[in-house]
């Protein structure tokens, strides 16, 4: 958290991140180039760096769209999502020296500009199979620019976290233009099956690693859990471990329910910053702490501590038999509720 913009800096962490980065890319770079020097001697520069830097790319967007949900599945991965943005830029970065050698050396010996040629040296839009698959790439492209150009927090800021989280979402409709870029492309041309095998482990790696984080970070409520007044049962008090949150979804609401000490509150289960899960923090120093970036809230009132100025929704709670139950109704954002206080 910071109290202004500042030109992005690297702290210890952040230079020892891009160290270990700047060398898996090395290497890779260096084993590509070597192999491809035995296994196909005659190849040229040009389709060398296309085939390497595409290549490059498709595996670090695997890993990045990985990032997430293995920081849910376990918290020993959070110092990759910290600085997810260097990878996600350097990715980017490795995809546009991708696209710019394709256009070159496929778009740029005709009469035709180059960039019209793109769009209109295969016109069999309503093709699948003979889809012009350069196309895709074209804008898979453009999304992985705008979500560079973007990463830095004045845009989250100005654009609002909503519309920020809503376009850097769109890596998702990026992946799957690359993958049927790559499908229509390499694979339907070159009849590479090692390229089919290698993209199947990854999207089904992806894929699945997302399923299992979603259904571990959410709770489901049961039919018949709700009373009279409209508060909805949550869980034993015991079923909340000291300092941490039980998660849950009630209608459109999204609410985090924390036990720490003596006391329980309610807030809102999504952080300011970058829409981050807060059920999945803990409570530390008074504040729960957002495991994405650190960005902190008062459980009683869902305030960030001066001089920050964020603040969530939080929720009336009560106690029944040992039985933790929350109002779905969400007060005002930065609302004071008086800590639910049980005896141990």
């Amino acid at each position: 958290m910071g109290l202004q913009y500042q030109a992005i800096g690297w702290n210890h962490h952040k230079k020892r991140y891009d160290r270990i980065m700047g060398l898996l890319m090395g290497i890779y770079i260096l084993v590509f180039i070597l192999g491809h020097f035995i296994l196909h001697p005659n190849i040229s520069p040009e389709t060398l760096i296309i085939r390497m830097t595409g290549t490059l790319a498709i595996l670090m967007l695997h890993v990045i769209l990985m990032i997430g949900p293995l920081c849910r599945l376990n918290h020993r991965f959070l110092p990759l999502l910290y600085n997810r943005r260097h990878l996600g830029v350097s990715m980017f970065l490795i995809a546009a020296i991708h696209g710019i050698f394709s256009i070159i050396q496929f778009h740029t010996l005709g009469d035709t500009n180059a960039f019209l040629s793109l769009f209109l040296s295969n016109t069999h839009y309503d093709s699948l199979t003979n889809f012009p698959f350069q196309v895709l790439g074209f804008f898979a492209l453009l999304i992985l620019f705008l979500m560079a150009a973007s990463s830095h927090d004045f845009w989250l800021n100005h654009l609002s976290p909503k519309v920020w989280k809503t376009l850097h979402m769109l890596v998702y409709v990026s992946y799957a233009m690359l993958i049927m870029h790559i499908m229509l492309g390499v694979v339907q041309l070159e009849k590479s099956f090692l390229m089919v095998g290698l993209l199947g482990i990854g999207m089904v790696a992806i894929i699945g690693l997302h399923v299992f984080a979603s259904l571990k970070g959410k709770t489901e409520i049961e039919a018949g859990t709700l009373s009279e007044e409209g508060f909805v049962r949550v869980c034993a008090v015991e079923d909340i471990p000291d300092r941490r949150a039980k998660v849950l979804l009630v209608g459109r609401e999204n609410i985090a329910v924390f036990r720490y000490g003596d006391k329980i509150s309610a807030v809102n289960n999504v952080c300011k910053h970058q829409n981050g899960p807060l059920g999945e923090g803990k409570i530390v120093d008074s504040c729960i702490v957002c495991p994405w970036h650190g960005y902190e809230y008062r459980p009683e009132d869902g305030c960030a501590p001066p001089p920050f100025h964020e603040k969530v929704s939080t929720y009336e709670v009560k106690l029944e038999n040992g039985m933790i139950w929350v109002h779905p109704e969400p007060r005002p954002e930065g609302t004071y509720i008086e800590p639910l206080k049980y005896q141990k």
